[in-house]
């Protein structure tokens, strides 16, 4: 972004269009999701039109959806990026767009494919097109919630006044959310995945992960690489997956044998849902979308499960989406500028690129404010965005109440600081956001009255929400004012479902 030396205008800096003086804008954007099992590319259009001081997203239209790829492997340990790069680069090609047309986009890793040894290669993919990516490692917490926005689990929760479970079972993992009244209220993770155990086109085991070779050893099934497993044992090894999930989808407290696979603390509420949907690649199965087989336990699963619940009680739903859930939505651009009331010290910190938002439930409706809950609910919104190791720099969204009295800003300053203390650790930029006009004051009692060593950028008159990213431009000279570009993950409005599977 650039500032024009006349009048201060904000300009997308790749194709110099003035935010001030236009109503709409119009941008076209690519969603990859790379995962254990399979990867894919969504290319849209996105309609932004102007309310207030920012953009937001009136019309998102899907121009193209890939095929759906079998996520291509070298080994056991790595993820092939050559075969992915030329799969991504085929379906640009088939789908008539030159990757220097693309605004904006995101590109999510998910499930198992987050632990390969080469991971971080496969962003490099887009390393030309960095400055226009979000790029995510979406964890086990973070990617239940998304496939719980993406599926529609959370839009039937408000729609319907009802408690949804959402189930996304996918190549290594299952991610299980609640959802009630547009809100995730529970989730879980559990080591279950129709891809655990591959085969070759002769039925020999082709690939074992080692939630595979822990479900074999406790059905009696011997599994060997190159070997043809007894169909039997496998029947009864499928059973035992399903046996497993399920109980992580029905229990606060699981057996020792399902407690060894969550991958997340257990659901804290037992209550059966009103409604259930599923979500993932074995949801094709589930929903009759898919027959065709691929070499893995897909088919098999799904099966396995429906038998599981369909005595259960809530009524089985059909998702929004399928497959492609998690995230297929690329970003949004919305842009803000925060005032006057600003403290960026040094400024020298500024630009700030793709910073992750977290919007943490601050208990500041009391006079006297608590620390310890201030701290406590900024580490739980780390951990539900997968972002509590502090390795990144994040952006603390938060709305101010009451009076901005020493002793409060003292107390609030002092929670955040004990909440995010595994980011300041690292020496990361403090970030803070505000919907007031506070941001000032906050900035400067981190800088002088806490002594805090950190970069500070406290900004206000922003409004974000969770799954967003924000880039924070550098001060503009024409008024002391930063420019905000806001990308915001758009979930799936196309009803578009179970593509052809590439070879």
């Amino acid at each position: 972004m650039s500032d024009e030396p006349a009048g201060g205008r904000v300009f997308f800096s790749n194709v110099r269009r003035s935010l001030e003086v236009e109503d709409e804008i119009r941008l076209a954007s690519v969603g990859v999701d790379i995962g254990s099992s399979t990867s894919h590319l969504v290319f849209s259009n996105l309609l932004l039109e102007r309310l207030d001081n920012r953009y937001v997203v009136s019309e998102r239209r899907i121009v193209h959806e890939s095929e759906v790829l079998l996520t291509p492997y070298v080994g056991d340990a790595s993820i092939d990026a050559q075969a992915l790069g030329r799969f991504i680069d085929g379906q640009y090609a088939r789908a008539g767009i030159d990757p220097a047309s693309i605004d904006t986009g995101a590109l999510i890793l998910t499930g198992v494919a987050v632990r390969r040894a080469n991971a971080r290669a496969i962003g490099e993919l887009f390393a030309a097109q960095a400055g226009k990516f979000v790029s995510v490692s979406a964890g086990d917490a973070l990617e239940a919630t998304l496939a719980a926005f993406g599926s529609g689990a959370a839009a039937r929760s408000i729609r319907e006044g009802s408690r949804v479970m959402n189930v996304d079972i996918g190549g290594g993992t299952s991610k299980i959310a609640v959802c009630d009244a547009g809100e995730v209220t529970g989730m879980t993770a559990i080591d279950v995945g129709a891809r655990i155990v591959c085969f070759d086109d002769a039925g020999r085991v082709a690939r074992i992960e080692e939630a595979g070779r822990r479900f074999a050893e406790e059905v009696g099934l011997r599994l060997e690489v190159g070997a043809r497993p007894d169909p039997a044992g496998l029947d009864r090894m499928v059973e035992r997956m399903a046996a497993c999930l399920f109980e992580a989808m029905s229990r606060c407290s699981p057996g020792a044998e399902t407690a060894r696979l969550l991958r997340l603390p257990p659901l804290r509420d037992a209550r059966a849902p009103d409604a259930l949907t599923f979500s993932g690649g074995v949801s094709e199965y589930i929903y009759g979308r898919q027959e065709r087989g691929f070499g893995d336990l897909g088919a098999a699963l799904a099966t396995a499960v429906i038998a599981r619940v369909s005595g259960w009680g809530p009524r089985i739903e059909p998702p929004d989406e399928g497959i492609r859930a998690t995230v297929v939505g690329a970003s949004q651009y919305t842009v803000q500028v925060s005032g006057s009331t600003i403290f960026v010290a040094p400024q020298d910190v500024l630009p700030l690129r793709n910073v992750p938002v977290i919007t943490p439930d601050l208990p500041l409706g009391d006079e006297a404010l608590d620390p310890e809950g201030i701290a406590a609910a900024a580490r739980a919104a780390l951990r539900r965005l997968d972002l509590h190791e502090g390795e990144q720099a994040v952006s603390l969204c938060y709305r101010w109440r009451g009076s901005a009295t020493f002793a409060r800003l003292d107390v609030f300053c002092r929670g955040i600081a004990a909440g995010l203390s595994k980011v300041l650790e690292r020496g990361l930029p403090l970030v803070l956001v505000g919907d007031g006009d506070i941001g000032g004051l906050i900035g400067i009692h981190f800088h002088e009255e806490l002594r805090l060593a950190n970069p500070v950028v406290s900004i206000d008159g922003i409004v974000l929400k969770e799954f967003d990213f924000i880039d924070i431009g550098a001060l503009l000279e024409t008024s002391g004012a930063v420019p905000v570009v806001i990308k915001s993950l758009v979930f799936p409005a196309s009803g578009a479902l179970g593509r052809a599977i590439a070879a």
